[in-house]
């Protein structure tokens, strides 16, 4: 009895009145053929405040929308444009509900069900609510897809950052390092591949005495549409490199995925900004560095990289690169030409040919082999059909045996 009594005790639902908390300051609104979207994403603190329970412990993340109907017929909210796996609201309560709690847990379903986004806007209308998707740290990026009784289909992209998370290309001062680096910029192309073989080989250690992994990628692009490339990709921002581990035993599966990546060093600092791309795992990951040059090309930035495979080892703490650097080298080509964010590509020389019988050394003194190339990516912010890309016959890399 005395623990029946404990359980009811503790099973209390108690959310802040919207209004209490402050996400809807950060929203972000878009206007499209007479429709007005607006959209919030909460972080893991206003969700807990907002629907009284620990969403983001169970990897949930609510999007707050609100649709503003100008139109002279009815639109369809699809929230599978938003996130294919989105969970229902009735599920989210269940997910939380409480032992021994029926009036609880009834209380519960009603305001999530309540507080959920309905799928249908009248014409001259307005309706708001929540979605209850998977979390996603850093900068989220979501379509909000709308169609209307004329079957025209509206879609309105939203790259929304969520507070909470330090991630590393926001630590850095960029306008303290841009007024510091020396850009020079070139008119001609057979200029910049000269640039661009002169770089470094490679990456190195703090304080440079000691070579890494190999510079084998360089982009070519303005920053924010770098940015939406590689988030539209699903590549997650990481945390900065001075962002501490928390002091909690307790960690959540998706923390992972935003780890600081261990830093490497170019220019004299380590990267500017970090991305990780886990496979089946986060054991098992692809991570990306990018350092900003002092090269640029008709007024774009070019941004030198570092592109590895991460393999597990037997022992689970343990990790090594893949040794084969060009086959991930070749995995971001694939990634940047399907997501339709390449324009053109092209290959330079890079650290020289490094054949599989006598490896380099990584810093971690794992053993790579390379062709000795550096693939170079011209990343456009408007959307390139696969077939219009195009190759710059500089380089012909051959594989190695």
């Amino acid at each position: 009895m005395i623990c029946l009594l404990v359980f009811y005790g503790c099973a209390t639902f108690n959310p802040r009145p919207m209004d209490e908390v402050s996400f809807k300051e950060r929203a972000q609104t878009q206007v499209k053929n007479n429709i007005r979207v607006t959209a919030a994403v909460l972080s893991a603190e206003e969700s807990e405040a907002v629907f009284g329970v620990p969403l983001h412990k169970k990897g949930i993340q609510p999007v707050w929308l609100e649709i503003e109907n100008n139109d002279e017929s009815m639109v369809a909210f699809l929230p599978v444009g938003l996130d294919p796996e989105y969970f229902a609201p009735l599920e989210v309560a269940y997910v939380h509900r409480y032992r021994w709690a029926k009036n609880t847990n009834q209380q519960m379903e009603r305001y999530f069900h309540k507080q959920a986004m309905g799928l249908y806007i009248a014409p001259g209308s307005v309706r708001s609510g929540f979605v209850f998707t998977n979390l996603d740290m850093g900068t989220k990026s979501f379509n909000v897809d709308l169609i209307g009784e004329d079957h025209q289909f509206r879609t309105f992209s939203f790259f929304i950052q969520v507070p909470g998370l330090q991630v590393s290309h926001r630590a850095v001062d960029w306008q303290d390092l841009i007024s510091k680096t020396p850009f020079v910029s070139y008119d001609s192309m057979a200029d910049l591949r000269k640039a661009l073989e002169s770089l470094p080989c490679c990456t190195t250690n703090e304080d440079g005495t000691k070579q890494g992994d190999p510079i084998n990628l360089v982009i070519i692009s303005k920053g924010k549409d770098l940015h939406r490339a590689l988030i539209r990709s699903n590549w997650d921002e990481t945390a900065a490199v001075s962002e501490s581990k928390t002091e909690s035993s307790t960690f959540f599966p998706w923390q992972f995925r935003y780890a600081p990546v261990r830093p490497l060093y170019l220019y004299g600092r380590h990267q500017d900004a970090a991305f990780r791309k886990s496979r089946s795992t986060v054991n098992e990951r692809n991570q990306l560095r990018l350092w900003l040059s002092p090269i640029m090309i008709e007024g774009k930035n070019v941004w030198v990289g570092q592109i590895s495979r991460i393999i597990r080892r037997f022992s689970v703490e343990k990790f090594r690169i893949e040794p084969n650097v060009d086959e991930v080298r070749t995995y971001i080509l694939q990634d940047m030409w399907y997501s339709q964010a390449l324009s053109q590509y092209a290959y330079v020389k890079g650290v020289g040919v490094t054949p599989m019988s006598e490896p380099r050394k990584s810093l971690n003194n794992d053993p790579y082999f390379t062709d000795g190339y550096r693939l170079v990516l011209w990343v456009s912010g408007d959307p390139v059909s696969f077939a219009k890309v195009r190759f710059i016959g500089w380089e012909r890399p051959r594989p190695q045996r």
